[in-house]
């Protein structure tokens, strides 16, 4: 029962962005687009903030290694959640678009509370 349950709430997310997406080629352009996009923002901010912190010492290296790990739990994560039948090559992209994307967002926030 659960895991009907699990898998009709996973058909209905993704099978719905599928059909979105295959109804014209400004859609799967549109989905292409977000996802270099959110690729491109998520690896700035990524690469900004690790140049901002510095040198490695005893501080920053843990807070370079958390952002690693950061970066493998929301790429587990995303395998777990992300269908693997269909639109794998976009759900790669924005798994690695995620991630760096989580990995950036919690590099601003350390970097604001312990360099400020």
């Amino acid at each position: 029962m659960k895991i009907n349950f699990i898998s009709n709430i996973h058909d209905t997310i993704f099978h719905s962005l599928r059909s979105w997406a295959e109804q014209s080629s400004g859609n799967w352009n549109i989905l292409i687009g977000s996802g270099f996009v959110l690729l491109l923002v998520g690896g700035i901010l990524t690469y900004v903030f690790h140049k901002k912190m510095g040198n490695a010492d005893e501080r920053t290296t843990q807070i370079s290694l958390k952002s690693a790990l950061i970066i493998l739990c929301v790429v587990i994560l995303c395998d777990v959640i992300f269908p693997k039948e269909y639109m794998w090559q976009i759900f790669f992209l924005f798994k690695y678009a995620l991630a760096f994307l989580a990995s950036g967002i919690y590099l601003a926030v350390r970097y604001k509370k312990d360099f400020f």
